[in-house]
């Protein structure tokens, strides 16, 4: 069998991969200059207050509380104030003048029901802002921890870099005193390389993610995670029916009351109205008559409002069926989301455990054991592309769980 040599030029492949690494550091730079400067570092909690503090939606939503709190003066609703003039010949051949004024005013309890309304509607528009910031704390623990998945990739690399540089200079070694072919530092260095081009990828992910950290607070400032915050994210144990649940609920109990005073105020509808009048009129053009008058507005034709009042009804039932939906598709997200937790906390657990310790050992074995030339240069390879893996997979498992944990806190909330 006839050998076969390769040719490699490896001044021509590091020029490459020089210019490569030049060309994404300079834009990398460029897009993560204005990040990694005066950056500061804020706890989960102190990003969901400036969260909720800066968020525009949320902003709306109290101009919406405040919208309907000022409504609530408009409870009393008299009638406009009718004012007539009359000129022409009532009782003669004379030209007489009559002014009369009219003001009719709701009798019953219209008012009441009109404020109790405007009431409900109050809090109707709280209990949506407190849908929307629920939303806001669970989008912006989602991107915080995903910019701290970014940064265990990084460190993850950095790692790695690490370990090759090693065995560069190993292989180095072993070359120059003629234990290994010229094959094993060329695919060191590549290997070395490769991660060079990795870091500064990664460099990029990781400005992408603080920006969308950075779009739910909703600050011109360049926050990121405190770095003293756990890789891990915890949940917060829940006594009692969910956070979720609770907010949904009460969100579609206030739909009900609120449709509950529409049907009241319709009723009061149609109860009459009093009024009452002043005049002042002439005869023969000399004298001036005054007077007063009194009088009912008689809603003969109450159809309208007695429709109104049950099409209210039916949105009361409406309102009903839309919790009960809503409930049965919340307790069943929350089982799936549940099983996928747990489902993620045993892998998890495996690599914390197990997993992660026989990474290192394998990576320790292995280096010894080439460095003393007990092991091939591909069974080094191999044992150390299995353990690099393994580390890969631990870091994938917490960001998985992290996903999963964040999910299974704050499931998503159906309100329509």
């Amino acid at each position: 069998m006839k050998s076969i040599k390769y040719n490699i030029n490896t001044n021509t492949f590091a020029n490459f991969a020089k210019n490569l690494l030049r060309t994404l550091r300079l834009g990398t730079f460029l897009l993560i200059s204005t990040v990694s400067s005066a950056q500061e570092k804020i706890t989960l909690e102190k990003a969901i207050e400036l969260a909720k503090s800066n968020n525009i939606d949320l902003k709306i939503a109290d101009k919406e509380i405040e919208r309907q709190t000022v409504l609530k003066k408009t409870a009393f609703q008299p009638e406009p104030l009718q004012v007539q003039y009359q000129g022409g010949q009532f009782n003669s051949v004379d030209y007489d003048h009559n002014v009369s004024v009219q003001q009719f005013f709701p009798l019953g309890s219209i008012t009441k029901a009109n404020r109790q309304l405007q009431e409900e509607l109050v809090k109707l528009a709280e209990k949506r802002k407190a849908l929307s910031s629920y939303e806001i704390e669970k989008a912006v623990t989602l991107a915080y921890y995903q910019y701290l998945y970014g940064v265990s990739i990084q460190k993850l690399n950095s790692e790695l870099n690490d370990i090759y540089t090693k065995f560069l200079k190993n292989a180095e070694l072993r070359f120059q005193t003629g234990e290994s072919g010229n094959i094993e530092v060329i695919s060191a260095k590549a290997k070395v390389k490769e991660i060079e081009t990795q870091k500064a990828q990664l460099e990029f992910d990781l400005a992408i993610y603080q920006k969308q950290l950075q779009f739910f607070v909703q600050t011109d400032e360049n926050i990121v995670p405190d770095d003293k915050t756990a890789l891990q994210y915890t949940i917060i144990k829940e006594e009692g029916n969910s956070k979720a649940e609770n907010l949904m609920s009460d969100y579609y109990q206030q739909q009900i009351s609120v449709s509950q005073k529409e049907a009241n105020t319709y009723k009061a509808m149609r109860i009459p109205k009093i009024g009452i009048g002043y005049f002042a009129q002439t005869i023969d053009t000399k004298s001036l008559y005054q007077g007063f008058t009194a009088g009912l507005q008689i809603p003969l034709f109450g159809g309208v409002n007695t429709a109104r009042a049950q099409a209210s009804a039916i949105s009361i039932s409406q309102s009903k069926l839309a919790l009960d939906k809503n409930k049965l598709t919340l307790n069943l997200q929350r089982q799936e989301l549940q099983n996928n937790y747990a489902k993620q906390q045993k892998a998890l657990d495996y690599f914390q455990k197990e997993g992660l310790q026989y990474a290192d050992q394998i990576i320790t074995t292995a280096q010894k054991s080439y460095a003393n030339g007990d092991m091939s240069y591909w069974a080094y390879i191999s044992f150390l592309n299995q353990a690099i893996d393994i580390k890969k997979q631990y870091t994938e498992a917490t960001h998985n769980f992290n996903q999963s944990a964040i999910e299974f806190q704050f499931p998503t909330i159906k309100n329509n």
